[in-house]
């Protein structure tokens, strides 16, 4: 009666399916399959299917990953609820070890080499950690709202953040970021995501201008351009939280009215820095936000001053570390990116020949194996993290658009199917993979693309190896059979 029992639910779970995205699974594995060919296979070569080539063996790994996804449905889903934490705790573990790996690749400690097979622990780590989040936040008597909760939510993304970081792969570890986007889902409030932004507009004014002068004064437009936004989005921040148009305007006239005087006398009369003038404005703004808060006991006015604090204390501590702590390469490629050197020969290479071979591939693409660029070898990792860059040029633009719009379409099936879930655990685990899909889709193509840094993260289903096969397969199939136990559940 069990046996029968078992094979019932089975079946049933067979049956209620979500073949949309398995569909699409399946459709983002055949692109893939053929991009690597495009990437690797050369005429005259061995077979294109010979397990001695790339293409070869490509297929092994789709075929393992098919396979990978097949026990996952067939598993009974309340194991990843009742061992994420160990599933989570034993990632975790290896990746810690992995940091004294022998083995280094390109300057990386993120592989674990077994004769043959190399894998990258960092890839499974993701739907482990998704999974503990997700056990994490459904369990009772979490709320977002509490600072307690949410700061050891973000504990558990962290964790493995640094084990990576330690094995001197930034780009994998830069992944655990989409996270965050679940808790803005979960209702994490929207100055969080604010903040975020903020930052990356500080860095980027600041360190693109940082050279440059505000007219015929010694005054750096970066600083000058930073400090004048924190005192905008303080005031902002008032008006958004508090609604109070007098505070509102008293700050902009006392920001604004004293720097355009010191500006004014400083281009006309004494030219001097008016970036001192500036940190004692943003002190004095932070300081008339405190006494508000002491005196009204509006804590609002405190976290602003504390936003304020922070975004002066980010700006100048990024600058100190791109400068001071980054490695030569690392911050040649900050710069190839935001235009202050253009460096084609060195660490722009890899961007400007994807750019050329996307390029090259005009409207319809060159057609399969027939792309120049990638035949010749011009892009390096052509067949992992600049694997778009042969979709562009062989499929064309048309190409390009379908393999993206693929892409949206299983991040959108896959949080429609998270809003589905009756219960939080699988809302959760789901808005977690669809973030780290979104991540990877926007960062790896904006790379190639010469939109984002070069951080070295593979397109999913695309770029050659099976560590990130099968880590996305776990990623999305777990989630399905999570989903569609419950769907079988229902109806029985």
């Amino acid at each position: 009666m069990a046996g029968n029992y078992k094979s019932n639910k089975q079946s049933g779970v067979l049956r209620s399916l979500d073949w949309w995205t398995i569909g699409i699974y399946l459709a983002l594995l055949s692109f893939g399959w053929i991009s690597v060919c495009g990437a690797s296979y050369t005429y005259g070569d061995t077979d294109i299917l010979s397990l001695s080539s790339r293409s070869g063996m490509q297929i092994v790994w789709i075929g393992t990953s098919i396979c990978l996804g097949f026990v996952l449905l067939m598993m009974d889903d309340r194991i990843y609820d009742t061992f994420a934490y160990v599933i989570y705790a034993l990632l975790v573990l290896l990746l810690f070890l992995t940091i004294f790996n022998p083995h280094s690749i390109k300057g990386s400690r993120s592989w674990i080499v077994l004769g043959p097979l190399r894998l990258q622990p960092a890839e499974f780590a993701k739907f482990a950690t998704a999974l503990a989040i997700a056990k994490f936040m459904s369990a009772y008597g979490f709320t977002i709202s509490n600072w307690k909760h949410l700061a050891a939510a973000a504990g558990i993304i962290i964790l493995p953040m640094l084990c990576i970081v330690g094995q001197r792969e930034t780009g994998s570890a830069l992944v655990y970021l989409s996270f965050f986007l679940m808790f803005y889902r979960e209702g994490m409030p929207g100055s969080f995501l604010f903040t975020g932004v903020a930052m990356i507009v500080y860095f980027v004014v600041g360190v693109k201008y940082d050279d440059v002068m505000l007219w015929d004064t010694p005054t750096s437009v970066g600083k000058f351009c930073v400090l004048l936004l924190v005192q905008l989005f303080s005031a902002g921040m008032v008006w958004t939280y508090l609604y109070d148009k007098a505070k509102v305007q008293k700050m902009l006239l006392f920001s604004f009215g004293i720097t355009l005087l010191c500006f004014l006398f400083s281009e006309f009369v004494i030219p001097f820095d008016i970036v001192w003038v500036q940190l004692v404005i943003s002190a004095a703004l932070i300081g008339y936000l405190v006494y508000n808060a002491l005196s009204t006991r509006i804590s609002h006015y405190f976290f602003i001053a504390l936003f304020a604090v922070g975004s002066i204390a980010f700006f100048y501590s990024a600058s100190y570390v791109l400068n001071d702590v980054m490695q030569p390469h690392q911050r040649v490629r900050i710069n190839v990116l935001l235009g202050l050197d253009e460096d084609l020969a060195g660490a722009g290479y890899n961007v400007h020949q994807s750019e050329i071979a996307i390029g090259s591939g005009g409207l319809q693409g060159k057609g399969f194996l027939n792309g120049t660029q990638t035949k010749l070898n011009f892009v390096p990792e052509q067949d992992t993290d600049f694997i778009f860059c042969t979709v562009g040029e062989e499929e064309g633009f048309l190409g390009s658009a379908a393999v993206l719009l693929l892409f949206l379409a299983l991040i959108l099936r896959l949080m429609y199917v998270a809003e589905r879930q009756p219960f939080k655990f699988g809302r959760v685990y789901g808005y977690c993979v669809a973030g780290i899909f979104l991540f990877h889709v926007f960062i790896n193509v904006g790379m190639v693309l010469g939109l984002t840094p070069v951080i070295g993260i593979p397109l999913p289903f695309f770029s050659y190896g099976g560590s990130s096969l099968w880590g996305f397969t776990l990623l999305l199939f777990i989630f399905l059979r999570r989903s569609e136990e419950r769907r079988v559940g229902k109806e029985c």
